[in-house]
């Protein structure tokens, strides 16, 4: 999707309306920065509610993805592309944050050695090493879970029996067996339990 003729067209269609930016965030229940954003095509409009913006421009969402009024002629057509772009979109982000997923555990690997190292070689008293292997426990928890939670929503995983592809619960994901990213689960589809393999595309 091209932002900027998105922001273009908001913008035009604000303006027929007689509306100006606070205006329009008011409506919206949003700043007027964030409009002024939208409009010079540094974001798009939440998800949440692109629905209300498109309604009060008198417009559909496919014209609003499309950043022009879609004739019946090609509706299907340009609603199609919108369709395929945000699946890309979406493939892109959650392949973003899969990789994030590797920082976050490699720096909670770093910390938690880092604090052992410290606590192990480093003179001090006995209660105040204790907390420092504590501390680097605590946080490496905390950023293999959070690490785990976006493995859990990023992308799909795909069934080695049926092929179907889903996004788990959190908690099967935690006390699933794995090696990396495949994970041996119960599909909700065939309900057998199987290898099932992290993918990033729903078909």
């Amino acid at each position: 999707m091209d932002q900027v003729k998105i922001g273009r067209f908001i913008a035009e269609c604000r303006k027929n309306l007689n509306l100006t930016q606070m205006q329009l965030a008011e409506k919206l229940n949003v700043t007027d920065r964030a409009v002024s954003k939208w409009e010079t095509g540094k974001s798009m409009p939440d998800s949440s509610i692109m629905l209300d913006l498109c309604n009060i421009l008198q417009i559909s969402v496919n014209d609003l993805l499309n950043g022009e009024v879609v004739t019946v002629d090609d509706y299907n057509e340009k609603l199609e592309k919108s369709l395929i772009e945000m699946v890309k979109q979406k493939e892109e982000f959650d392949k973003r944050l899969l990789s994030l997923e590797i920082v976050i555990g490699v720096f909670a690997v770093i910390i938690l050695l880092g604090a052992s190292m410290v606590a192990a070689f480093v003179p001090m008293y006995a209660w105040l090493r204790v907390l420092i292997i504590i501390s680097g426990v605590v946080i490496c928890m905390v950023g293999c879970i959070y690490g785990l939670r976006i493995e859990q929503t990023a992308g799909y995983y795909m069934c080695a029996k049926c092929g179907h592809r889903y996004v788990p619960t959190f908690k099967s994901v935690f006390f699933a067996m794995h090696i990396n990213r495949t994970r041996y689960m119960r599909c909700p589809k065939c309900n057998e339990k199987s290898w099932n393999k992290k993918v990033l595309s729903k078909e």
